[in-house]
């Protein structure tokens, strides 16, 4: 195998979790290969240098292998090579979730969806 679509290559190496998040990412114009933007079905073949801005988090990474099934964990990480920024940290006493007012009462309907929404439980 010589090339693969763009969108089967990030979820084959677990830069994504599923494909329809990786052609929606590539879609939104989050994905380059070598500087350019692509669509989902552009093909990547080894020495490419792809850049995803993926979960809120800025990716480079270096083709090694391509790929078009999903694999394990250990040998996704050996088809590419990582030059990507590391993470920020995170303030360990940052709240989760904004906090409510002691004395404010109870959520109201609006209050309780948006909760919901950042707890990943919208409808």
């Amino acid at each position: 195998m010589e090339a693969v679509r763009i969108d089967q290559w990030l979820h084959a190496v677990r830069l994504t979790k599923t494909r329809s998040d990786a052609s929606a990412a590539v879609k939104g114009g989050h994905v380059t290969v070598n500087g350019a933007d692509v669509k989902p079905a552009s093909k990547v073949v080894v020495g490419d240098r792809v850049e995803a801005l993926l979960n809120r988090r800025q990716r480079i990474v270096v083709v090694r292998r391509v790929l078009s099934k999903r694999v394990g964990a250990a040998i996704a990480v050996e088809c590419y090579d990582d030059e990507s920024p590391a993470p920020p940290e995170r303030d360990e006493f940052e709240a989760a979730f904004a906090q409510r007012d002691r004395g404010a009462g109870r959520p109201t309907k609006r209050d309780r969806r948006q909760i919901d929404r950042l707890r990943g439980r919208s409808r």
